[in-house]
């Protein structure tokens, strides 16, 4: 039987971490919450939900999500598929089944959850999420040939595949690394529709000035440094 583990990276988000991980198929085997300095409630509810709860103290995206990596490291027994899904329910975790079927089914390598916009709600997404995504992709096919089509963070990989990526970023620029260094590495990749929602609570990234300009500044660093390689 296949082994799926899901990592959540989440930061304040004692509203909504119970309802994520009360929709999350039970064809998982674990779910790893990482709380990255949250001063909320979020350790405590997402432990009453069921979840594995770990601790990043250091702020940043990527730090939550490389922690949930070196946990699962460390188990005796390791997965075969770990799909990432951001912990403020703006995703429908219940879709998990059909964003891990084309590694199931056709041993594709990586899947990314793409928000298409004939599925999302309206003001989902922000109008910078929308363009620094647009921006992002159009360079990726321009420089690297790629189809993707969006950034989005509810995303499935082979255990396997994603060491070989060697994942390092910090912070805001970890989803597009990943996609990055999975074209660089040539893995098999394909995106899956999936609905997107109005997340619980206010964004971190896309919700202020600062973490919109920082994030899309990490997202061009990331294409730019990858594109001159």
């Amino acid at each position: 039987m296949t082994d799926i583990k899901v990592i959540i990276p989440a930061f304040n988000e004692a509203d909504s971490i119970s309802k994520v991980i009360a929709e999350i198929p039970d064809i998982v085997s674990e779910i790893v919450v990482v709380s990255n300095n949250s001063t909320d409630d979020t350790i405590k509810n997402a432990k009453k939900a069921g979840a594995t709860v770990l601790s990043e103290n250091r702020k940043g995206y990527g730090y939550a999500c490389l922690c949930g990596m070196d946990y699962v490291a460390k188990q005796s027994k390791l997965p075969d598929i770990i799909v990432f899904i951001d912990g403020d329910y703006s995703d429908y975790p219940e879709e998990l089944h059909e964003l891990v079927a084309p590694i199931l089914e056709k041993d594709t390598d990586f899947v990314i959850g793409a928000r298409v916009k004939r599925l999302r709600e309206e003001g989902s997404m922000t109008p910078q999420q929308v363009f620094g995504n647009w921006l992002a992709t159009f360079l990726m096919k321009l420089l690297f040939g790629a189809t993707f089509t969006d950034l989005g963070p509810f995303r499935a990989i082979k255990y396997d595949k994603l060491l070989t990526l060697e994942m390092e970023d910090k912070t805001y620029g970890w989803t597009v690394e990943m996609q990055l260094k999975a074209l660089k590495r040539k893995l098999t990749y394909t995106e899956v529709p999936v609905r997107y929602k109005k997340r619980i609570g206010i964004s971190k990234v896309s919700g202020t000035v600062k973490g919109s300009i920082f994030a899309g500044v990490k997202i061009l660093g990331w294409i730019f440094k990858y594109s001159i390689k």
